[in-house]
């Protein structure tokens, strides 16, 4: 188990060192001027060289890349992710206020996923061709093809005009203040969460209708157990193991799907945040948030491969 973990770490730190090269080299290529973007078309031109110049080097992009890839990965050692250009706090800050509510989501999205998903997926595996299973497949499609922002813009809409209500727009703590927090990420959370149930529900359903047939499970029910009892001792564990590396990928896609989500319903969370950096130009802003979406759903991966392995014990054999 040792060896096995220290490889994924190994294989973990190499995919983070690739992951800040790509990164830090699209910051550099995409089109268009940050002096632009902080001083807008017209303030730019009224800017002479050695001005650019200046601001230029005072935020440290006239450096040769090598030496601003160096700096950027020396200052994340540091705790330092930069400062915005627009905003008086940094990119750490902003993080560490953000942060938390894109967190909440994104957990929140995912045990809702389990517990839609799971029992759906049962009960497809159990009745395969029934009514159940065709109605339960053809919702799986429906919302793998719906996309989350519309649905969360739909939800908003529907919920201001019909019945007068908007979520709190201001950021709160969990623990300070469960309610207010509650309304602001239930709804991105059960918008990202039947998407992911829709994932679920057809990966275990898959899984179930393999695990049902084995040798194992036709053996504890000729030994008497009921179907109920084989379905949760035998079969349902057995199926679960590729649903929770699954489960674990999508954790991790949460993120960047929270963007569109988040600013349909107004969430002042990193996804809102990542948007109004994109459309700001904002370089650091955008840089670090990627960055940190990169090793995030790393980790995150990580995570699932020991989890799965400590389950699974063909798994670290390999």
């Amino acid at each position: 188990m040792f060896s096995y973990v220290l490889r994924r770490l190994l294989l973990g730190a190499l995919t983070v060192i690739g992951v800040s090269i790509v990164v830090f080299v699209l910051m550099r290529i995409l089109p268009g001027d940050p002096l632009v973007a902080i001083f807008g078309p017209e303030g730019f031109t009224k800017l002479s060289e050695a001005e650019r110049a200046s601001y230029m080097a005072e935020l440290g992009l006239s450096d040769p890349l090598w030496l601003q890839y160096v700096s950027w990965v020396q200052e994340i050692a540091r705790g330092n992710f930069g400062r915005s250009f627009f905003r008086s706090e940094s990119v750490a800050e902003m993080i560490l206020r953000r942060g938390p509510l894109t967190a909440e989501i994104a957990f929140l999205s995912v045990a809702l996923s389990w517990i839609v998903g799971i029992p759906v997926a049962v009960v497809s595996a159990l009745r395969p061709n029934s009514l159940a299973d065709n109605f339960a497949r053809f919702m799986s499609i429906l919302f793998l093809a719906v996309p989350g922002f519309w649905l969360g813009m739909l939800i908003v809409l529907t919920l201001l005009f019909a019945f007068g209500y908007r979520a709190p727009l201001t950021g709160a703590s969990l623990l300070a203040n469960p309610w207010t927090t509650l309304q602001m990420i239930v709804g991105p959370a059960a918008v990202l969460g039947l998407g992911q149930a829709a994932y679920i529900a057809r990966m275990a359903r898959s899984s179930m209708l393999e695990v049902v047939r084995e040798d194992y499970v036709r053996t504890a029910r000729a030994k008497g157990l009921s179907n109920r009892l084989v379905i949760a001792l035998h079969a349902l564990p057995n199926a679960l193991l590729p649903v929770i590396t699954l489960s674990g990928v999508l954790l991790g896609f949460v993120l960047a799907g929270s963007i569109p989500v988040e600013r349909a319903f107004g969430t002042p969370g990193l996804g809102n945040a990542m948007f109004t950096a994109v459309s700001e130009r904002d370089v650091f802003v955008m840089q670090n948030l990627v960055f940190l979406y990169a090793v995030v759903f790393v980790l995150l991966n990580l995570l699932v491969d020991i989890i799965i392995a400590w389950l699974d014990p063909r798994i670290r054999l390999r």
